[in-house]
């Protein structure tokens, strides 16, 4: 896989990923950060903080999302802005369902563990 592929899903979808979850929710920030190592797509750190007496977990926010290789590069195939689009509209219902299992609860900016990567992750609905 080329580092083209990686290179403009930074530039191309990850803002749109961002600024969708930002809508979801304006309290939360988000940066994009840089791969972690050759192959690989850059990640969307997701944050945010609250007093702790409002917390419903002990750890304030802080989540990394980072997509699979092989999924970025199919992004850029046939279909794949479609795709990206349906995974967008998907992308409110992915947060809500990602909540128990992992311990995160986006309405009180909180979560059971320190830091939370979600990683591996794919453009499905």
């Amino acid at each position: 896989m080329t580092t083209d592929f990686f290179a403009r899903f930074e530039a191309e979808y990850l803002p749109r990923i961002a600024t969708a979850i930002g809508q979801l929710d304006r309290r939360v920030r988000l940066h994009t950060l840089p791969a972690d190592a050759p192959g690989r797509s850059a990640r969307l750190h997701v944050t945010g903080e609250v007093s702790p007496d409002l917390r419903r977990h002990p750890f304030a926010l802080d989540i990394t999302l980072a997509w699979d290789g092989l999924e970025v590069q199919r992004l850029f195939a046939a279909g794949g802005e479609a795709r990206f689009d349906g995974y967008l509209a998907a992308l409110p219902g992915k947060l809500r369902a990602w909540q128990e299992p992992r311990g995160i609860d986006f309405s009180s900016l909180s979560q059971v563990d320190a830091a939370i990567l979600i990683g591996g992750l794919d453009f499905e609905r």
